[in-house]
């Protein structure tokens, strides 16, 4: 690296320190990530295990049998008896939290879909399984049949891991979407800073008189927004991991689940990170250098940060899976790297078919820039 693109890098950086919005955004932005985090993880938690007097009262219009009665007395379910209007209306008035209608042997579980409606619902189905299966019994039982020959004619058993869980690849799949998300922040600033705010101050003119090519001065403004992009990225990792290590204690939706990462995925998941960072800054500073104003900019560059963020989240929505081609994929090979390596799953060649794309796209992104500093049109305001 040549002594004129240190020049414009240290320069870049001294105003980037002087600067509290730069480093409100560097800095403060991914302190929300933890946040984001515990919230989410109390609210799942909070959800799965909620008492079952929450959501027991449940109504009938009809009579319940002894066998019935016992079996919902086992299940803690609290029996509310009434006509079916009478249900409707206590429905209504959140005094129930079902209520269960029948007319011949069909019975209708009734009500509208919510948290605690969909709770319930699962407790009443729970309840006529074991009914059922309780009827089916009795029924073999007066024709002298064996019961358990025929009701397990199949046993089926469970082989699921515990190592991995829905609530921890969620959590640390969004987690990565809002470190994303904060480096984005954290780049949009000072590559709207350092070109199309230099325009409008007037000091871009003065910068461009000085003997060096518009080539380092292009890096140099780079080098420093990539930097405080990889800052930013770093630290909110960071904080993530700690997150996730004091969450793994905190609650029980995470028991027998290992959210932590070893130090060749903490390794391979920062590399994803900093490879981000470059390709987001690079593209930041090609779209402010277009702007004449820091204003304009800034309405220039707020789609960029949403076109980066969103095909990650639909991704991960649509569960997609990583393979070579998507790895060549701008911003979604970041989420499909990152998910497959918080998983355990370390795929080199997927990996450097990652950074050869985005190398790809950083050369062709500074060539545009410093086609652009050629061009008097888009440098002066005047």
């Amino acid at each position: 690296m040549n002594n004129k693109i240190i020049c414009i890098f240290k320069k870049e950086l001294r105003e980037l320190f002087r600067d509290k919005k730069s480093l409100s955004m560097m800095l403060i932005t991914p302190i929300l990530i933890p946040l984001i985090i515990f919230g989410m993880s109390a609210l799942f938690d909070a959800q799965m295990n909620k008492p079952v007097e929450d959501y027991n009262r449940i109504g009938f219009n009809y009579k319940m049998s002894d066998a019935e009665k016992e079996i919902a007395k086992n299940m803690d379910i609290q029996a509310i008896y009434g006509d079916t209007e009478d249900l409707r209306e206590k429905y209504d008035k959140a005094e129930i939290d079902l209520y269960v209608t029948k007319k011949g042997n069909i019975y209708t579980i009734n009500g509208e879909e919510n948290e605690t409606t969909s709770m319930a619902s699962a407790l009443v189905n729970s309840y006529f399984t074991v009914y059922k299966e309780s009827l089916q019994k009795n029924y073999l039982a007066d024709k002298n049949m064996d019961s358990d020959a025929l009701l397990n004619i199949i046993t089926v058993k469970e082989n699921i891991s515990m190592e991995e869980t829905f609530f921890g690849n969620y959590i640390t799949n969004y987690a990565f979407l809002f470190i994303i998300m904060a480096i984005a922040i954290s780049a949009m600033y000072p590559a709207t800073d350092t070109t199309a705010g230099e325009k409008e101050r007037g000091t871009l003119e003065t910068l461009l008189t000085f003997p060096m090519k518009g080539r380092d001065i292009i890096v140099g403004k780079y080098l420093s927004v990539t930097f405080s992009s990889i800052v930013t990225g770093i630290f909110s990792f960071i904080l993530t991991v700690i997150s996730l290590k004091i969450s793994n204690n905190m609650f029980e939706i995470y028991n027998d689940t290992n959210l932590m990462l070893s130090p060749a995925e903490f390794a391979f998941a920062a590399v994803v990170i900093i490879t981000y960072s470059f390709l987001i800054s690079g593209l930041n500073i090609a779209v402010a250098s277009k702007c004449k104003t820091f204003k304009e900019a800034q309405s220039a560059l707020t789609p960029v940060m949403f076109i980066s963020f969103f095909p990650g989240m639909i991704a991960f929505l649509i569960n997609l899976k990583t393979n070579a081609l998507l790895s060549l994929v701008p911003f979604l090979n970041f989420t499909l790297i990152f998910t497959d390596i918080t998983k355990g799953s370390i795929n080199y060649t997927n990996i450097l078919l990652m950074l050869i794309s985005t190398i790809a796209i950083i050369c062709i992104v500074l060539g545009i820039i410093i086609r652009q500093y050629k061009s008097e049109k888009i440098l002066f305001t005047n």
